[in-house]
């Protein structure tokens, strides 16, 4: 199957997110590109709107930008998974206006649970890294 294929399909139920929703007009419009192995990386220009302390990206941003990278990882190896746990390490502010690069590679996999890691690189410097744990999405209601 083609990789692009896979990753529509997954992304079906995830067209109204505010990170990367072709359907949600408040979307920061997030768009990733697969890269060697499982790995996959997007870019990010930050706004004022999106500012914790005065010019500076709100670490929640910081924190959604880094889930959104880890669960695209999941949907480019046609895997539909929710976070379970995740670890953020904030290692510098980040400028709100700022052109960030995105990474996630898929660590390990073992019965259903997926280790996924992320990172933030502003000029190719490490911003601010996370770890999560997904397990796959329930597709009926609890």
């Amino acid at each position: 199957m083609n990789p692009l294929d896979r990753l529509d399909r997954t992304r079906v139920h995830h067209q109204f997110c505010v990170l990367c929703g072709d359907q949600n007009p408040l979307s920061l419009g997030l768009q990733f590109r697969a890269g060697e192995n499982t790995e996959i990386s997007t870019s990010f220009k930050g706004k004022s709107a999106l500012q914790g302390y005065h010019g500076i990206l709100h670490g929640g941003v910081i924190g959604a930008l880094l889930d959104s990278a880890m669960t695209h990882c999941l949907f480019n190896q046609g895997i539909e998974a929710v976070t379970a746990e995740m670890k953020v390490r904030y290692l510098h502010e980040i400028p709100c206006d700022a052109e960030l690069k995105l990474i996630a590679r898929l660590v390990t996999q073992r019965k259903g649970l997926y280790r996924v890691q992320a990172e933030i690189r502003m000029a190719g410097k490490p911003m601010a890294r996370s770890e999560g744990k997904f397990v796959i999405r329930r597709t009926t209601p609890v």
